[in-house]
């Protein structure tokens, strides 16, 4: 059986790198894993999705509306606009901080209010401060790797060596940051 796991966020968040990190844990695993980026602006905060199929055989990197058995935002709107792809049953971890688009910081439009509200009573979802989280052990960055945990907690992986798979694709002088940050993910699931 194939599992899909829908990674949304901001340019600049790291949902790239932590794509990279779960589809190296997976392949350790022996799973055969496929993974998408879509960069959009990304250079300039605009919108970016890493998609990751794993399981016996997978055909497609590409997940399709309502085929995410996760989805993991790294900001709310993000979240919103990626809902969707999360199929009936699925779970969303979703990072509590806002990043301001361009669009509401000329006024041309506002950020919508109540947006983790309105998701949380449409699925099942995990609303964490990653960001906040992530400060508290020493990686305000880490929040990608924190959301990782998280996702790994929810999918039943914790079997998989995930420290020596954050050693191996982050900088040395990040990884025993990016470790706790990944622990702490663990955590709070």
């Amino acid at each position: 059986m194939t599992k899909s796991i829908l990674l949304v966020g901001v340019g600049g968040q790291g949902t790239i790198l932590a794509g990279k990190i779960l589809t190296s844990g997976l392949l350790t695993k022996g799973y055969d894993v496929k993974m998408s980026e879509i960069h959009g602006m990304s250079q300039r905060g605009g919108s970016v999705s890493t998609h990751v199929r794993y399981g016996d055989v997978v055909h497609s990197a590409v997940i399709e509306k309502g085929g995410a058995d996760v989805l993991i935002s790294f900001e709310q709107m993000e979240a919103m606009r990626w809902l969707a792809y999360l199929k009936p049953g699925g779970r969303a971890v979703v990072n509590s901080q806002v990043i301001l688009p361009q669009s509401v910081l000329t006024g041309q439009k506002t950020y919508p209010q109540g947006i983790v509200e309105n998701i949380a009573a449409k699925v099942e979802a995990t609303v964490l401060d990653a960001t906040g989280e992530a400060a508290k052990v020493g990686n305000p960055r880490g929040q990608n790797i924190l959301l990782v945990g998280a996702a790994v907690k929810l999918l039943g992986l914790e079997d998989i060596d995930w420290h020596g798979v954050i050693a191996q694709n982050v900088r040395p002088q990040f990884v025993e940051m990016n470790q706790k940050a990944f622990d702490k993910g663990l955590e709070l699931v």
